[in-house]
């Protein structure tokens, strides 16, 4: 799933809105974007019921329709800044950390399962800003992009609801127990590096040209 893949369908869905919110700085739709983030952290965090978990993907939902507006907002009312995006990578950074490490701290996954999470999903972004930073296009390449990670932090707390009302609590595999949390957790670990490394070679051969 690499829906950086879609950015073009994606666009035209998206600009009729920003035009209608053009009359906003797009820096105050950073913050607001980054605060769907810290208010969804907290909800997983908190996520000792159903009510919490669902909250948590409401937030992360704003989180991600506002992260997705402000730099269309910003074309389309010619506000274009490298503050505007420095301020817009370093809240996402911080965005991404309040939001696993409320789900890590929380009931709804093991700390360890989360940290190794974290350091996939930072080692991700790094990779694609760095490119950006020696002189190379910016990467968004690989199978778990930011927009990816947002659609699985969504809709993940809505399935694992689903799944809990039936008794699903923890899915076996193998002779353990995981949360569906805490198989994403995994997920983004593991998909984190992976691309890590893809953007990794992609900036190492384009350097070499």
């Amino acid at each position: 799933m690499v829906l950086n893949d879609y950015r073009e369908e994606a666009d035209s869905v998206l600009k009729p809105l920003a035009k209608k919110m053009r009359h906003i700085n797009p820096d105050t739709l950073s913050w607001i974007a980054f605060l769907g983030a810290v208010l969804g952290g907290i909800s997983f965090f908190i996520g000792v019921s159903s009510t919490y978990v669902l909250l948590g993907s409401l937030f992360i939902f704003l989180n991600a329709f506002f992260d997705a507006m402000d730099g269309r907002v910003a074309e389309l009312a010619g506000k274009t800044s490298l503050r505007g995006d420095f301020l817009d990578h370093a809240l996402d950074r911080y965005a991404d950390i309040f939001i696993i490490g409320g789900i890590a701290f929380g009931p709804l996954s093991r700390l360890s399962l989360g940290f190794l999470a974290i350091l996939g999903i930072l080692m991700t972004s790094y990779m694609g800003t760095q490119a950006q930073a020696v002189g190379v296009k910016r990467n968004y390449g690989g199978v778990a992009g930011r927009a990816d990670r947002l659609i699985l932090l969504i809709l993940v707390p809505i399935f694992y609801v689903l799944l809990a009302a039936f008794g699903y609590d923890l899915i076996t595999i193998a002779g353990y127990n995981f949360t569906l949390f805490e198989l994403l957790m995994i997920w983004f670990a593991v998909a984190g590096h992976l691309t890590a490394l893809h953007r990794w070679v992609a900036s190492w051969r384009a350097l070499s040209d």
